[in-house]
């Protein structure tokens, strides 16, 4: 799954690049840094790879969501739609510029069922906000559509399908904005780092300006520079950059490995009638970083995952329903509106009405879903002992 994975020597080479110039920043020191300008070169391929005219690099996809939400305008007593499976960061932006996050549930895409989120509109929604997880696209048609209908933002949290497509078009690049994330463990990795991208020039500048101090970029002396608004420090570095644009090179080859393994590993797991798969609106389009899968029931999921611990063998799939980081029921400090600092009173309300909310829906398929990482170094006999291990898993946990 992550580029990682298959570190070369086009990283050491961009990385030496950075290195020989000692210029470790990406804005300034023009003559040191001998023509080198690494961010500026991912930002162009960046919109060259996914057909989007606008490019921003932040210092991780955290940042680049909050730079996008700022972007459109989106903050104090504005609501944000969001799928309750999700990372921790897609709320954590929402509510950094002092918006409310508004989850609702998912369907089997693993991603925003679009009537949960026709019904939790109100007239304080400004934005809808699709995770596409797990390498997967959410219903873009049907969303779009609701979002055209209220005049609402959509706002693509890609960061964990890079390289996925929806009908031709990249992920990400498809709404009013999009972000990536190329932290460790993503598609293509950057170490740290992330990006939005847009369509929409006005959205371009105010990401462009936001992300270094509100420094609106069009001297040459950047201590000249003026500030039409105020920003931040989500700057990327120039040795981040470097890994990212060796790695974006090598993303074709990435995902081509990737749906090869998909394809192998779940030609195995289906052999088992009572294994289902998860719904993908565009199958053509999965980036196949994850095979995510279901079992019938709570009880015999549970089973399975206590069986490949047992064995030692559990590396590699993910039960979310557990899982701290990614679905709502383990986020108690979300939950209880816990900060090191106060909240704006709409979203310490919202918040502390979390734990009453029902996400039944939600919860029966997460709690049979278990999503199974694509190595990008498997060989094909890894693959058949992996899948044979999981079937003898999943067959004692049915009872056979």
């Amino acid at each position: 799954m992550p580029g990682y994975e298959l570190w070369g020597e086009e990283e050491k080479k961009h990385v030496n690049d950075v290195l020989e110039t000692g210029i470790l920043m990406r804005y300034g020191f023009d003559t040191p840094r001998k023509g080198i300008w690494k961010s500026i070169e991912l930002e162009k391929a960046i919109t060259e790879t996914f057909g989007c005219k606008y490019a921003q690099l932040t210092s991780s996809g955290t940042a680049a969501l909050t730079t996008a939400l700022a972007a459109l305008g989106i903050g104090a007593g504005d609501e944000v739609i969001m799928p309750s499976f999700t990372f921790v960061a897609s709320f954590e932006a929402v509510l950094s510029v002092g918006a409310v996050p508004v989850l609702v549930d998912v369907d089997k895409t693993l991603t925003l069922n679009p009537k949960a989120v026709k019904n939790a509109i109100t007239a304080n929604t400004k934005c809808i906000m699709p995770v596409h997880m797990c390498g997967s696209m959410a219903d873009l048609d049907a969303l779009q559509a609701i979002c055209k209908e209220h005049n609402l933002f959509l706002l693509e949290d890609a960061c964990q399908s890079i390289g996925a497509t929806y009908k031709g078009k990249h992920l990400g690049t498809i709404g009013n904005a999009g972000t990536f994330s190329f932290d460790f463990v993503k598609t293509i990795t950057c170490a740290e780092g992330g990006a939005v991208v847009t369509n929409n020039q006005t959205v371009y500048t105010n990401c462009d300006g936001f992300t270094d101090h509100g420094h609106d970029h069009k001297g040459v002396d950047r201590g000249a520079d003026l500030h039409p608004f105020i920003g931040y420090n989500f700057r990327i570095s120039e040795l981040h950059a470097a890994v990212g644009l060796a790695q974006i090179k090598r993303l074709s080859t990435f995902l081509h490995i990737q749906r090869n393994n998909h394809a192998a590993l779940k030609n195995i797991l289906q052999q088992v009638p009572e294994v289902s798969f998860r719904e993908i609106p565009d199958p053509n389009g999965d980036s196949c970083t994850f095979l995510s899968w279901f079992l019938p029931t709570e009880e015999i999921t549970k089973a399975f995952v206590a069986e490949m611990k047992a064995q030692g063998i559990l590396a590699g799939n993910f039960y979310w329903y557990a899982n701290n980081w990614h679905y709502i029921k383990q986020w108690q400090h979300l939950q209880e509106a816990k900060s090191l600092y106060n909240y704006n009173p709409q979203q310490k309300d919202a918040l502390l009405k979390l734990p009453s909310q029902n996400f039944s829906d939600s919860d029966a398929i997460l709690s049979c879903c278990i999503s199974t990482a694509i190595s990008l170094v498997w060989i094909n006999e890894q693959i058949i002992e992996k899948g044979t291990k999981m079937v003898a898993a999943i067959n004692k946990a049915l009872g056979k």
